[in-house]
Parts: C-alpha cells; sequence; structure tokens
C-alpha cells in the first residue's frame, strides 16, 4: 500500500490505481487539458468534482517541489497548489514504482506553449509578455529562484478581468532569504534559453504567428523584466525640496500592481539630499500594520495610503531610527486628526475619517503636482474642504482631483493607475470564438508595463 504525504489530503485520491504505471493509466479516469512540455509522465485526473494533475518524479524532487509550493501558496505567489506527495509505490509485477507529486488543477488556465499561436493579436502577446515578467519579478522579490523559466512552465489565465501568469513546476526551484544579482542573471539567462527554444519549436511546426519573432520575444520579455526589476528596487534621490516625488514613486509602482510596505528612506549628514527604496509585500499587509500601529480599521486601499504618509512623516520629521509605534502616535495627532477634525460639522457626513483623510492627500497630491513643492498638509485640506468635499452631496463616490489628469482605470481603487485611451476588453483566444480574424487595426500594445509612461505622467519624464 503507498504512503500518503499531505497537509490537505483527500481520501478519493485513495483509489487510484497507484500500483500501474503512470502512463498506463486508464482513459476513463484521465481528463484530456493541454499541457506543456514535460520530462516527466504527466496526467490529469477527476476525482468527484476536482480535477488534479499528477507526475511521476524521483522521491527527492517530488518531496522538494511539494515543499517549495506550499512555501509559494503562504507567501500569498502566484503559482499551483501542492496537493500531495504519494510514496512507496510498488507495480503488481513487485518492481518499485516512481512517486507522484499531486497539484490541484489551476481551472480556466492554459500553458504559455498554447497560446503562442497563429492569428494570436498582438495585444494578447502583449499582455502574455506582461504577465509573464511580473510573475518572474514577484518570484525574484521573495527569494526564489526558479531555475526553469519556460512556456510550458508557465500557466496563464483571466484573473478578476486581467491577465495573470503562475509557476506550475518548481522542481528546479530555490527559495532563499535574498537573490543576489548573479542569481537572478542565472534565471534570467535559463528564461532567454529556454523561451528562445520553445518559440523556434513553435514556429519550426508552424504553430508560432508569422508576425511574432522569437528573437524579438525574448529580447521583450528580457528588457520588461529589466525595467520593472529596476522600477521596484532602484534607489531614486532628490532634494528635500521634492518630497512629492516619493508619493509619485508610491504611485507608479501601485500602477504597476504592487503593493508598496513601506519606503526605507535616508537622509545624507546635512538633510539636503534623500534616497528612498520600496519594499513589496502581500495583499494585507496594510490593513494589519495600520491597525496594530493606530487602532485605525480601514479599507486595504485606504490602510496603504495611510501607511505612505506615515513613511511621509517619518522622512519630514527624520525619524528614521525611532521606534515605529512613537512615530505611528505621532502622525497620528499631528496630520491625522487635525485633518479629520477640520472638516466642517455639516460636511462630516459626506465621508468617513479615513476616506477624507485619503481625500485630501489626493488632493495635495495633485496640488503638489502643479506647484512643483509640496503643498503644507492644512492648506491642501482647507482646500478640499473648500474646493471638493462642499460640492459633493453624501455617500457619493468621489474621484477628487485625481480626475484632472484623466480618467482612472477604476475609479473606486485610484492605485490601479489612470485609464488613457478607450482600449477595447482584452482578448481571450480561448474563449472569444468570434474573434475578427480579417482585423486589420488590432488593439494598441497594451501599457500595463509602460513605466517610461507612468514616470511621464507622474511629472519626473
Amino acid at each position: 500500500m503507498p504512503r500518503f504525504l499531505s497537509v490537505k489530503p483527500d481520501t478519493r485520491l485513495i483509489t487510484l490505481p497507484w500500483s500501474t504505471p503512470l502512463a498506463e493509466w486508464p482513459t476513463d479516469i484521465l481528463v484530456a487539458l493541454p499541457r506543456g512540455i514535460s520530462r516527466h509522465v504527466v496526467r490529469f485526473v477527476k476525482v468527484g468534482r476536482e480535477v488534479y494533475a499528477v507526475k511521476e518524479v524521483i522521491e527527492h524532487l517530488a518531496r522538494h517541489e511539494f515543499s517549495l509550493l506550499r512555501d509559494l501558496q503562504r507567501l500569498d505567489t502566484p503559482s499551483v497548489e501542492g496537493v500531495g506527495v504519494v510514496v512507496g509505490r510498488v507495480g503488481t509485477d513487485g518492481e518499485a514504482l516512481d512517486p507522484v507529486l499531486v497539484t490541484r488543477h489551476l481551472q480556466f488556465s492554459l500553458p504559455y506553449r498554447s497560446l503562442f499561436t497563429r492569428g494570436v493579436r498582438q495585444d494578447t502577446v502583449n499582455r502574455l509578455v506582461d504577465a509573464m515578467v511580473v510573475l518572474l519579478a514577484r518570484l525574484h522579490l521573495i527569494g526564489f529562484l526558479w531555475g526553469d523559466v519556460s512556456l510550458s512552465n508557465t500557466l496563464f489565465r483571466r484573473d478578476a478581468g486581467s491577465f495573470a501568469a503562475y509557476l506550475v513546476d518548481a522542481e528546479t526551484g530555490e527559495l532563499h532569504e535574498r537573490l543576489t544579482d548573479g542569481q537572478r542573471e542565472h534565471d534570467l539567462q535559463i528564461a532567454r534559453t529556454n523561451l528562445f527554444g520553445e518559440f523556434c519549436d513553435l514556429e519550426a511546426g508552424g504553430l508560432l504567428d508569422e508576425a511574432l519573432d522569437p528573437q524579438v520575444l525574448v529580447e521583450t520579455i528580457e528588457s520588461r523584466y529589466r525595467e520593472l526589476w529596476g522600477e521596484l528596487t532602484e534607489v531614486e534621490e532628490f532634494s528635500d525640496s521634492e518630497m512629492h516625488r516619493i508619493d509619485s514613486r508610491v504611485r507608479r509602482l501601485n500602477a504597476l500592481g504592487f503593493d508598496v510596505a513601506e519606503l526605507d528612506i535616508t537622509t545624507d549628514f546635512a538633510g539636503s539630499t534623500i534616497r528612498i527604496q520600496p519594499k513589496v509585500v502581500d495583499p494585507g499587509h496594510h490593513q494589519r500594520r495600520l491597525l496594530r500601529l493606530t487602532g485605525l480599521d480601514t479599507e486595504e486601499n485606504q490602510a496603504r495610503r495611510l501607511l505612505n504618509d506615515l513613511d511621509y512623516f517619518r522622512a519630514m520629521t527624520d525619524q528614521q531610527g525611532a521606534d515605529e509605534s512613537i512615530v505611528a502616535h505621532q502622525w497620528l495627532t499631528e496630520r491625522f486628526e487635525p485633518v479629520v477634525g477640520s472638516v466642517p460639522p455639516e460636511l462630516r457626513g459626506k465621508r468617513e475619517p479615513a476616506e477624507v483623510y485619503h481625500e485630501v492627500l489626493e488632493h495635495r497630491w495633485f496640488l503638489s503636482e502643479q506647484a512643483g513643492r509640496a503643498l503644507p498638509l492644512l492648506e491642501a485640506a482647507h482646500r478640499y474642504m473648500q474646493d471638493v468635499l462642499g460640492s459633493l452631496p453624501d455617500e457619493q463616490i468621489a474621484l477628487s482631483a485625481m480626475t484632472a489628469l484623466g480618467p482612472l482605470a477604476n475609479p473606486y481603487d485610484p492605485s490601479q493607475g489612470y485609464d488613457d485611451d478607450d482600449e477595447a476588453a482584452p482578448y481571450d483566444p480561448w474563449e472569444d470564438d468570434e474573434a475578427a480574424a480579417d482585423d486589420d487595426d488590432p488593439a494598441a500594445p497594451s501599457g500595463f508595463l509602460d513605466i517610461a509612461a507612468l514616470r511621464a505622467r507622474a511629472g519626473k519624464g
């Protein structure tokens, strides 16, 4: 009898024919789903309503990958879910069989390899590339060295109206406290080799659209990765008269889809030069941190905005080395409460306190961008009460002064950036059966990772 190693066991898996080599499993228990190229035998099986992927691999690799997939899930990183490892398999002839790694199939997903086909639109290609780049950057940010980046090892699916990439094979992965530049370059080199090979393989088989060049695709992925990585991690220096650029940096990161937990802010001895470096964290961090520091229980986007202002306050008061809870109390009494307390009684029914403060910060940022300097907070609050809040009916969802820079992609979440065009909904090649194959005017390329445009929009240029 084989042994099952699992944190969330599904007892229905016990009845599968583990004494039979995976390549010989009966077709009545298998599910035909698209998948990439694999050096191992991989099958999809349906147990009740669940679909699992099972892969035969030697024991130490199966245990290693299962452990890594659990770590990636714990770190909220896009990847398939490891279900368990089946060891101690013995065939009917008494011969030992390789263990099996069991993962949960990611519903509505496809391997990247199956998407770069004839007829795929350039806009879809751009989104595929962007999603893969974001996945690789997220993995590197948490210290994960993939070691086998490829089209076959990356899944792609539509996620809440956007496109997202998921890691599906962690067999060669390593999780470190932090990746060195050499380790990241090693991963990029593997990505270049594997991706170019697979694109060429698709091209040779007549499966790749003639408009797509393997070399250009690989170079695009690498260049976008380097640009995104720089925006996420590079140190930025500016003078103390340009404090509003801290806010601009955070906004660009938010528009790229990354949350900023805090800013590592340092000043020189003279206090005239400021250096910032963002730290990116998992969703929900901001609510927990703000509640712990201030007792304010807000929505996630509000918490993120208020914490960014708390870090700004720390830099302004030169308290980088002070206890965080002490600085938070000062911020609460010297910034948050004065702003909220300045709302006239007749206007207090229009917004809850956290939302008022958030919108004051939005208004202050816009005014500071216009003036080229940081406006005093209470001055911005007074102008917000006079120009914005007073004209709003109760409970109306306000866009504040942000709309002056253009329509927001999501009016309820300014951190998602701006919608600069009337781009149609993203094209899903596996969902849209009535795609216009003869479209002579394809949609403009996606600007999801157009960092230069974000910088220009924020006045950095």
